[in-house]
C-alpha cells in the first residue's frame, strides 16, 4: 500500500503512464523501499507500505489494470525496519545526483551507434525525434569543447551555437577567438561560424536550388536550435559556378529570340539602362482557352484561401498547392511582350536574378549607336507656294515632322502693345 510518509507531493517529470510503458518495455530497474505495517499492539499485519517508490508502485498498478502485468508478478523490494520512513523517501530523491546533460547527449549517441534509429530512441524515452536530433548534434561537437562544457566553461546555449558547423577545427578556432572577445553571446558564435557562407534564402541559392547544390556536393550548415531559413550554403565557389552556368544556359534561350546583344550578370547596378531607349512591345492577349484555364486556377486559389483563412497553420499539401496555383496564375499575367523583328535586330536584353530568386529578363533596350541614322532634311518646293518650310527627322523608326516658323516681319508690320496710361 502507498505510504503517507512519501515526501513527493508535487507531480514532476515523467508521467505515471510513461513510466508504466517504460517498465513494460525493459522491466523494473529499481526496486521499492517498503516498511511493515503494524497494528496498535505493534504486531505485523502482513501488509507493507511504500515510503519510497510510490510512482513506480502506481505504474505497476496501472500495468496490472491494463492486463500487461500479472497480479502475481514478483517485484523486488527492500524491507527496512530502522530509521524514519520520511527520511527514506527524502534520501532517495535528494541524494540521487541528476544526470549531467552531456552524459545524456553521449548516451543518446551511444544508442545511435549501436543501431537504434532516432525514432526508436525518441519512442523509448518519450521525447520527440527533433529532441533526439538536437542531443545527437550536441554530442557531435568537438571533444575539446565538450570537455570545456563539462567543466562549466561555457553555457548550454553557447554549446548549441557551436553545432551550426560540424568542422571541429573551425569550432576550436572560433572558441579561441571568443576568448579574446568581450561579447560571447550565442549569436556572435553563429555569426563567426557562418561568416563567408551564403544563406539559403539568398537569391543566388534560390536561383540554383538547394537540392541541386547538395547534389553537386555542396555542404549546408544547419541550426537545429533556432530558425535558420534553410541554413547556410558553405561552398561559395560552387555557388558562383552553378549560378554562372545556369545564367549562361538561360541566356542562350533568350539570345535565340534574335536580340543583337545580351548582357548577363547575377545583378546589375542601379541605373544600368540609363541612356538606352526602351522599346514598347505588345502583350499578346490570352486566347479563350488560356483565359478559361487562368480563371479556373484563380477560382481554385480563391476557394482554398477562403476555406483555410481561419486556420492557424496550413496543411503542407494545401500550402504547396496554393504556391503552385499562384505561380501558374502569375505565368499567365506576366507573359513577355512581343517585339517587331526589325526592332529586335538592333536592340538587346539584360539577364539577371530577381529578388525572388527567379530569372529576370529585361528585353528591348536600344543603344545610342544602334539607332537609325537621321535622314537629311528635304528642301522646300519653291513652286509649291507653301508659306512654311518642312523639316523631317527620325527618332527610331518614327518620322517626326516639324514646321519652320515664318520669317520675322518687318518692324513696321509688327503689332505693338498699347501703352499703359499713367
Amino acid at each position: 500500500m502507498l505510504s503517507q510518509s512519501n515526501v513527493r507531493r508535487v507531480k514532476a517529470g515523467v508521467s505515471v503512464e510513461e513510466l508504466a510503458d517504460d517498465i513494460a518495455r525493459r522491466g523494473l530497474l529499481q526496486g521499492l523501499s517498503v516498511r511493515a505495517v503494524v497494528d496498535q499492539a505493534g504486531a505485523p499485519t502482513g501488509m507493507f507500505e511504500i515510503p519510497a517508490g510510490g510512482r513506480r508502485y502506481r505504474a505497476l498498478e496501472l500495468l496490472v489494470k491494463q492486463k500487461r502485468l500479472a497480479k502475481t508478478a514478483p517485484v523486488p523490494c527492500i524491507v527496512r525496519d530502522s530509521g524514519i520512513a520520511e527520511e527514506d523517501s527524502l534520501a532517495e530523491n535528494v541524494q540521487r545526483a541528476p544526470l549531467h546533460p552531456l552524459d545524456q547527449f553521449r548516451a543518446f549517441l551511444a544508442l545511435r551507434e549501436k543501431g537504434q534509429s532516432e525514432e526508436e530512441i525518441a519512442a523509448a524515452f518519450f521525447v520527440s525525434v527533433n529532441v533526439v536530433k538536437q542531443r545527437l548534434k550536441l554530442a557531435s561537437v568537438s571533444p575539446t569543447l565538450l570537455d570545456v562544457y563539462a567543466e562549466d566553461g561555457m553555457t548550454l546555449d553557447q554549446l548549441m551555437a557551436f553545432t551550426v558547423s560540424g568542422d571541429h577545427e573551425r569550432q576550436e578556432q572560433i572558441f579561441e577567438r571568443l576568448k579574446a572577445s568581450y561579447d560571447k553571446q550565442p549569436y556572435v558564435i553563429r555569426r563567426m561560424l557562418t561568416e563567408g557562407a551564403v544563406r539559403a534564402s539568398d537569391k543566388r541559392a534560390q536561383f540554383i536550388g538547394l537540392d541541386a547544390y547538395v547534389a553537386a556536393g555542396g555542404a549546408v550548415l544547419r541550426d537545429l536550435f533556432q530558425g535558420d531559413d534553410g541554413g547556410w550554403l558553405q561552398d561559395v565557389p560552387l555557388i558562383d559556378q552553378m549560378v554562372a552556368d545556369k545564367l549562361r544556359s538561360d541566356a542562350e534561350v533568350i539570345a535565340a529570340e534574335g536580340w543583337k546583344w545580351i548582357e548577363v550578370a547575377p545583378d546589375f547596378a542601379y541605373g544600368h539602362s540609363f541612356g538606352l531607349r526602351q522599346l514598347r512591345g505588345e502583350t499578346v492577349p490570352l486566347s479563350a482557352e488560356e483565359e478559361a484555364s487562368r480563371d479556373a486556377l484563380q477560382a481554385e486559389f480563391d476557394r482554398l484561401s477562403e476555406e483555410y483563412q481561419d486556420a492557424d497553420e496550413l496543411p503542407e499539401e494545401v500550402d504547396e498547392r496554393l504556391s503552385e496555383l499562384e505561380t501558374l496564375v502569375e505565368g499567365f499575367d506576366s507573359r513577355p511582350a512581343v517585339f517587331d523583328a526589325v526592332e529586335i535586330a538592333r536592340a538587346g536584353a539584360f539577364i539577371s536574378i530577381g529578388a525572388d530568386g527567379q530569372l529576370r529578363v529585361e528585353r528591348g533596350y536600344v543603344r545610342p549607336e544602334d539607332e537609325l541614322a537621321a535622314e537629311p532634311a528635304s528642301e522646300p518646293d519653291a513652286d509649291s507656294g507653301d508659306e512654311h518650310a518642312i523639316a523631317t527627322s527620325y527618332e527610331g523608326d518614327e518620322a517626326v515632322v516639324t514646321a519652320e516658323p515664318d520669317a520675322e516681319p518687318e518692324d513696321d508690320e509688327v503689332s505693338r502693345p498699347y501703352p499703359i496710361a499713367s
